[in-house]
């Protein structure tokens, strides 16, 4: 069951989200970003109020992904793309990006900040560090 809506034209923009903003961390760390994104569609709160669906979270501006300015974004899904991005749509999530509405690369030897734009970092994986706001600011995540 969907926990947003999202038609094959929808999977298919997530899944080249995921794909061009976390595929060197393998299969996870697509599916943590697909989380992120879900999480952006699923909430009304902070800086997503007014995104409603897949498709004007990926082209949110200002404050959206910078995959997508990028040309290997625009590239075609491959299967195993689709079905990532279909099981974040179906409600999977993966922990540190649970909650998270926000995840960025520090850099190798940097740490992860204790918060980034004042959410409390939930963890890391890999390369990107995972950012969620409190129950209370968010509570529908």
């Amino acid at each position: 069951m969907a926990v947003v809506r999202a038609t094959s034209k929808d999977i298919d923009l997530l899944a080249r989200l995921m794909r061009a903003e976390a595929e060197g961390e393998g299969e996870l760390g697509m599916l943590m970003v697909g989380n992120v994104g879900v999480n952006r569609v699923r909430t009304a709160c902070l800086d997503f109020k007014d995104i409603r669906n897949l498709q004007q979270m990926v082209y949110q501006r200002p404050g959206g992904f910078e995959a997508t300015t990028k040309s290997y974004f625009y590239q075609r899904a491959r299967d195993s793309d689709l079905k990532l991005a279909q099981r974040v749509v179906n409600g999977e999530r993966f922990h540190p990006a649970t909650r998270s509405l926000w995840f960025f690369d520090p850099g190798e030897s940097t740490p992860c900040p204790a918060q980034w734009y004042g959410q409390w970092n939930t963890g890391r994986f890999k390369a990107h560090c995972f950012f969620s706001p409190t129950e209370e600011e968010c509570p529908e995540i």
